[in-house]
């Protein structure tokens, strides 16, 4: 069953209930099986910044890009600050930016952007953002198109953040970690044997290369899958705050500033052509 409320839509399937922002960057305001969140979960209507959503969109890129500026093709570009008291800019555009709701139906709503160039990014694109729902399963999908003329750097990826709860535990299969200095952007690549510990006891805000299988968060009252067709995770468990994040993504922080930016996942999308990528989140009672 899915329903629209004001500027929100809510999905119903069994007992979850999805409730969406697309006025607010296209976001999840909230995730709930019963009254339980799911994910970080606020009522939509009350939802005032997409910061503080359940999940938003990353494209075209995700996580930090350094100092504002990089060079495409020959040519430099910059974008603007978009993060309070950061030097980068952060996750990319659409986060920040309303989007429109193309169709929506029992389990499935479909919202899309569409970016004209302007300070924040220079290559116009068209993004599409498929939200299914089923009694067990959260399926994400996104479709870039290049809108440019010439071909285009896209990264995409979501960012979901979830309840730190008494007994989290996280446990993801990565081979690298990329370690970061003061600047917050990616240094050097070293082994990192996977994560399987208790979210109290990390204290990360990297991007991880090599994940394979899923990523799973257990606590004393859920079970959650998270699986996706990207190959990289960025893990952010900042030790002092009720919420941890576990967020799928095309490409390293600042791939696009690099030496070979496709080999750190950045797509290379030509003019018309599209990309794309999926998350889901299954989701159990203990």
């Amino acid at each position: 069953m899915t329903h629209t409320s004001g500027s929100s839509i809510e999905m119903r399937a069994g007992d979850l209930r999805l409730a969406l922002r697309p006025d607010l960057g296209g976001c999840i305001a909230g995730l709930w099986l019963g009254e339980l969140p799911v994910m970080r979960s606020a009522d939509p209507a009350a939802l005032a910044s997409v910061r503080d959503s359940a999940s938003y969109p990353m494209v075209p890129y995700s996580n930090r890009l350094g100092y504002r500026r990089f060079q495409w093709l020959g040519q430099a570009y910059t974008t603007v600050e978009n993060f309070p008291d950061m030097p980068h800019s952060l996750h990319g555009v659409a986060w920040q930016r309303p989007w429109t709701v193309v169709s929506q139906s029992d389990g499935e709503a479909v919202l899309a952007y569409e970016h004209q160039p302007d300070a924040h990014w220079p290559f116009a694109f068209t993004v599409h953002q498929r939200f299914q729902l089923s009694p067990t399963t959260l399926r994400l999908e996104m479709e870039v198109r290049n809108e440019a003329p010439h071909p285009a750097p896209v990264g995409l990826g979501w960012h979901p953040y979830f309840p730190k709860r008494q007994r989290s535990r996280l446990h993801v299969e990565i081979s690298e970690r990329w370690e970061a200095g003061d600047t917050k952007l990616p240094t050097r690549r070293v082994p990192q044997p996977g994560i399987d510990a208790d979210v109290a006891h990390l204290d990360f805000d990297h991007c991880f290369d090599g994940w394979t299988g899923a990523a799973r968060i257990r606590d004393e009252q859920l079970s959650l899958r998270l699986a996706a067709s990207l190959d990289r995770l960025v893990v952010f468990t900042p030790p002092h705050e009720p919420f941890f994040a576990v967020e799928p993504v095309s490409h390293v922080n600042n791939a696009i500033n690099m030496a070979e930016p496709a080999q750190h996942g950045l797509r290379v999308v030509g003019p018309g052509e599209s990309t794309s990528a999926w998350m889901e989140l299954h989701i159990a009672r203990v």
